[in-house]
């Protein structure tokens, strides 16, 4: 699980060990990454270690993988969650671009080389696998008043590159699904100014911001034997938000 070390991807990591899996939590941050790999190994008995990752870096991409296959023999599922949130409009950025390249990089580039190493690793081994992109309901609508250019467009980008995996790699029986959640109950959310959490809230048929473990329980779905004929499907988890903007 990239970026396995905090919000969401912690949640997905957390579910995976609920249910006996052994883990491996990849960030860029070695404190709180072996943190959470000691939490998960505590909390379920499981095998849970700690690599450090930056997925802008192509070869710290393959060590990592390289590690995870050394330690556990196989890579049965990989969870594309690091990523970075711009907030802005595109006029207001500098000429060089730089928050837009590094968001690009890091949330489009970064799943699709962790895609690359792994995918080849899983292709080699030929027992199949599966691979859930975390995208966001920012990739299917416009979250007015606020404004996230590059956010949006990768995120846009990472779910057609689901797509386009689940059709390549259906002869490896390679899976590749994304999930998309709206706004959840992260240390990011809490930050969040009361009255405009109000507004939000109002506005989602939920009535309430996602916990990232009902993301979680999404994610063990779309890695279990239970969801083999799903491929290429973009999981919107967002309380019903995006329907009613």
């Amino acid at each position: 699980v990239t970026g396995g070390n905090k919000g969401i991807g912690f949640g997905i990591a957390k579910a995976f060990a609920e249910q006996g899996a052994n883990v491996g939590i990849m960030c860029r941050n070695e404190t709180s990454g072996a943190e959470a790999a000691k939490k998960l190994s505590d909390m379920y008995g499981v095998k849970a270690c700690f690599y450090k990752l930056d997925v802008t870096d192509m070869d710290n991409c393959k060590n990592a993988a390289a590690s995870f296959v050394n330690d556990f023999g196989s890579i049965d599922i990989l969870v594309n969650n690091a990523g970075v949130a711009v907030a802005g409009e595109l006029l207001d950025m500098d000429e060089d671009l730089t928050d837009w390249f590094h968001c690009i990089n890091v949330d489009l580039n970064g799943a699709m080389r962790m895609c690359y190493v792994v995918g080849k690793y899983m292709r080699d081994a030929g027992k199949g696998g599966k691979v859930i992109n975390i995208t966001s309901n920012s990739g299917s609508i416009i979250n007015k008043p606020l404004t996230f250019p590059p956010y949006h467009a990768a995120k846009a980008a990472l779910n057609h590159l689901t797509r386009d995996l689940a059709v390549e790699w259906g002869k490896y029986g390679i899976n590749v699904n994304a999930i998309a959640p709206g706004y959840t109950n992260t240390d990011l959310m809490n930050n969040m100014p009361e009255k405009e959490k109000e507004l939000t809230i109002a506005k989602m048929p939920s009535g309430r911001f996602g916990e990232t473990s009902e993301l979680g329980a999404v994610a063990v779905f779309l890695a279990s034997e239970a969801s083999n004929m799903i491929t290429g499907v973009i999981v919107t988890a967002d309380g019903g938000y995006s329907l009613a903007v």
